[in-house]
Parts: structure tokens; C-alpha cells; sequence
């Protein structure tokens, strides 16, 4: 009779980050990030609070799935829900560091960490649930998306101020 808390618990997880780095940093969208040169493929800011619900969800799910096919808490699950674990902390460290720190260079620094630890979450998941894995997919295109445009964001406005260009 508990499952379904399990489920609803790990599903929802991921969003209170998430939530949490929108909520705290939700000024600096229109006040800083507005500003910034970005590039032509930079999506609308109306499709990134969709596109993380579907993500989280997804994401959060699937650790359900894993951590039910593990039997729990234990030491098999040490390092499959540890990956998942640390790049969902440098998901939820990434608002703060670049909307709200302006620090280009540690958000450019976490979402490369990020891109490793999230492939890292998807090949030890796949030996574990395939559809868990199946469902970090769309996860994994977004951040190569993300970390595309981070690099982009940090290289066309700070290269600059130091005279350097492409």
C-alpha cells in the first residue's frame, strides 16, 4: 500500500530543486539573463519551465524504477542511485550559479560535470531497467542542448569584455 507514496515521492523529487532554483533566481531572468547575447537556437523562455516538468517527471520516475528494482536502500543501489544523485544536485546548482551568481564560468564548469554524471546515471541504469534508462533520454538530449548553450552564453559575453573574439 506504500508504493504509490514511493512513486509520487521519487516522481516529484527532482521539481522541488528545480522549483526552488526558478523561485530564488526568478528576478534576475528579466533583470540579467534578458540582456545577454545569445544565440539565434536559444529557446523562448516560455518552453523551459515545460520542457524541465517533463524532464523532472521523467527523470524522477525512472529513479523510482530503479531504486524499486534494487529492492530499496542498499549497497547495490550505492552507486546507481549515487550518480543519479550527484548530477541531480548539479542540476539544482546550476540556476544559482549562472541566473544567480552570474558566474558563467562555474555554470559552464557544473553543466560539463552535469553531462558526465547524468551519462554516467543512464549506462549504470541500463544494465538495471532498460525503460528507466529509456526515459533520461530526453534528459540527456535537453543538456547537451543546455550545456551547447552555456558554453555559447559564457564564450559571447565574456570573451568580449576582455577584447578577445571568434
Amino acid at each position: 500500500g506504500r508504493m504509490w507514496a514511493y512513486t509520487v515521492g521519487f516522481t516529484v523529487l527532482p521539481h522541488v530543486g528545480g522549483f526552488l532554483g526558478w523561485f530564488l533566481n526568478r528576478k534576475e531572468i528579466p533583470a540579467w539573463y534578458e540582456k545577454l547575447k545569445k544565440p539565434s537556437w536559444c529557446p523562448s523562455r516560455r518552453v523551459f519551465p515545460v520542457a524541465w516538468t517533463m524532464l523532472y517527471t521523467g527523470m524522477g520516475y525512472a529513479s523510482y524504477l530503479v531504486w524499486n528494482d534494487l529492492g530499496g536502500c542498499n549497497s547495490k543501489a550505492i552507486v546507481p542511485m549515487g550518480l543519479y544523485g550527484a548530477q541531480l544536485a548539479l542540476n539544482w546548482a546550476w540556476p544559482p550559479l549562472f541566473f544567480g551568481a552570474h558566474n558563467l564560468n562555474m555554470a559552464v564548469i557544473d553543466v560539463l560535470c552535469l553531462d558526465g554524471l547524468a551519462l554516467g546515471t543512464f549506462c549504470s541504469w541500463y544494465r538495471i531497467n532498460r525503460l528507466a534508462a529509456l526515459l533520461l533520454l530526453p534528459y540527456l538530449g535537453w543538456l547537451a542542448m543546455a550545456t551547447c548553450l552555456t558554453i555559447r552564453i559564457w564564450k559571447d559575453n565574456t570573451l568580449q569584455k576582455s577584447g578577445k573574439s571568434d
